[in-house]
């Protein structure tokens, strides 16, 4: 019988925890177990292996159950079987291939041809009990799809009530705030559900059309960072399959395929020769403020910072496992590199060498955010927020409070809240002049993977507009908050999966997000619905806006990019 290693197994668990979207578990395993050593090349391995590894484990122990008894030993017929047959063939050539075997080593064992026929009718038999009952699951599987949609047109007719609901504030509504932030105790608003689109018609109209998009190809692994450069028309992404590329996106280019020539895009490699090696995915990646210098972060542990003509300038060396995170100060002179080693590390970029290493987690560092151009906070698997500043060796500020795992942090447009969103299905707000949460957010019934401030308010472009914090979430929904209140504004219920990334535009009338379950929706903070819907084919991991708010890109778990024109 042949089994299957340790080092096979761990590598499928480890894939399963990526595709699932349990990233953190992910790299947690594959640092731990060494999957970077591993000798499986993951090109030759689809899509959902470990479950599909299992699920036909199951069906073959029911064929064993079902054979007839005959004078074939099953262990002999199974070890036909390798592991990498059961993920890669489908059932009907699996069956082929025992049904071979058996007739082989029945011709060997008996040439009575009455004894073939009868072990050939038995094999058509036990081939006709199986297909009856794949036949019958899937019978059932129809009848619980029948149900799901009769339930979904019941709760697609709730969302017609909702129309006539205006999804602004009326001016009494508005009033209502203004008198709460003067003092004087007045309800204000009750925060609104925004349903999904109830018709298929009103989704088709909000589709943005295929000659507004861009699909761009040449990643051999999942996209899973992109970033506008904050002054030019460059887009970078970084994958799994070692590299980092930098996108030259022209406008008037929006058909399918037309920016892959070379000319249009940088390969920044990772790793020489042969790529897809999972020690060299491209984990973040962040421009500095004036465009002139990319900066990665790899599962190798190393920072790399490339020019805008695809020039590695430097190498960073100091980590000892994976980074997670990687943010520029505002000035460009410092570097924040955060670590799956626990630690933080700022580098000095014109002298090319690390300047300061905080070691205060006591679990893999999970993200990092500079709140002016010296101190910055980091976030950890241990639950815990430390708020640190270059030269002190101990932290200027402790936040603890959370339950779970501290995806993300984010400070405000001036530095002086801290958002933060865990495992734990909470958002906190925090400021430097108190120990304890100003506002707990709990409205979202699952994990929160990621936070965003809008770019409104004081110390932004936007100082007249409300400052709004946005929260994406496993849930599949997304939630604005009132930050000043602590209070939901509005729940965003488009998706069906997990939210994997939000992003407002620049001017803070928009906000996009990005879900597994591979749609982008654009939503109307004015009106409140979706005013721009776009399907790919995969999952989502980031999406961000350019400087002009003309185009958004989105990143996917099937290897390519899109840029979507935005016009309204």
């Amino acid at each position: 019988m042949t089994s299957i290693t340790s080092v096979e197994l761990s590598y499928l668990v480890f894939r399963y925890l990526q595709e699932s979207g349990f990233t953190h578990a992910a790299f947690t395993l594959g640092y731990e177990a060494g999957i970077n050593k591993c000798t499986i090349d993951g090109n030759l391995i689809p899509p959902g292996a470990l479950i599909t590894f299992v699920q036909k484990g199951l069906q073959y122990l029911e064929m064993e159950a079902n054979s007839s008894n005959n004078d074939v030993e099953m262990d002999e017929d199974f070890s036909f079987l390798q592991p990498l047959d059961i993920i890669t063939k489908d059932v009907n050539q699996l069956r082929q291939m025992i049904k071979e075997k058996r007739k082989n080593i029945q011709k060997d064992r008996d040439k009575d041809k009455d004894k073939d026929k009868e072990v050939d009718w038995e094999h058509e038999e036990e081939h006709g009990r199986v297909r009856e009952k794949e036949r019958h699951e899937r019978e059932k599987e129809r009848e619980k799809e029948r149900e799901k949609a009769e339930s979904n047109k019941e709760r697609e007719k709730q969302p017609e009530e909702l129309v006539g609901r205006d999804m602004v504030m009326d001016q009494e509504d508005k009033d209502a705030v203004k008198h709460e932030e003067n003092g004087t105790s007045v309800v204000g608003p009750e925060p609104m559900d925004v349903a999904t689109l109830s018709t298929l018609a009103s989704q088709e109209a909000c589709e943005i059309p295929s000659s507004d998009v861009t699909i761009l190809e040449g990643h051999t692994s999942e996209v899973c960072a992109c970033a506008w450069n904050p002054t030019g028309s460059l887009l970078a992404s970084g994958s799994g399959d070692s590299t980092a590329r930098i996108w030259t996106i022209t406008d008037g280019l929006c058909k399918s395929g037309a920016e892959n020539s070379p000319l249009n895009v940088l390969v920044l490699k990772h790793v020489k020769g042969r790529t897809n090696e999972k020690s060299k995915d491209v984990t973040t990646l962040d421009w500095n403020g004036e465009g002139t210098l990319l900066a990665t972060g790899s599962y190798d542990g190393q920072a790399r910072i490339w020019t805008t003509n695809g020039e590695l300038r430097t190498t960073l060396s100091k980590h000892k496992g994976p980074i997670f995170s990687l943010k520029w100060n505002k000035k460009g002179d410092y570097l924040l590199t955060g670590s799956c080693d626990k630690t933080a590390i700022v580098w000095d970029v014109k002298a090319e060498e690390w300047k300061q290493q905080f070691e205060f987690h006591t679990g893999p560092t999970l993200d990092v955010d500079w709140r002016n151009n010296v101190s910055f906070a980091t976030s950890s698997t241990d639950h815990m927020i430390y708020v640190c500043k270059i030269g002190e060796i101990r932290p200027i500020k402790t936040f603890a409070g959370h339950q779970g795992e501290v995806n993300c942090v984010k400070w405000d447009p001036t530095g002086s809240l801290l958002a933060s969103c865990s495992d734990d299905i909470t958002a906190k707000i925090w400021c430097m002049k108190q120990d304890k949460y100003v506002h707990d957010l709990r409205e979202h019934s699952k994990e929160i993977y990621a936070i965003r401030w809008s770019p409104t308010g004081p110390g932004t472009n936007n100082p007249n507009q409300q400052l709004i914090l946005a929260s994406a979430s496993f849930d599949s929904t997304v939630r604005l908050w009132d930050v000043e209140l602590g209070k939901l504004l509005y729940s965003l219920n488009g998706h069906r999966d997990p939210v994997y990334s939000v992003a407002f535009s620049p001017n803070g009338e928009y906000l996009a997000s990005g879900s597994l379950d591979k749609s982008m929706h654009i939503w109307s903070l004015k009106e409140g619905k979706i005013v721009k819907t776009y399907t790919g084919n995969g999952g989502i991991f980031e999406v961000c806006w350019n400087k002009e708010g003309d185009k958004i890109a989105a990143c996917f778990a099937n290897n390519t990019l899109c840029v979507l024109d935005f016009r309204m």
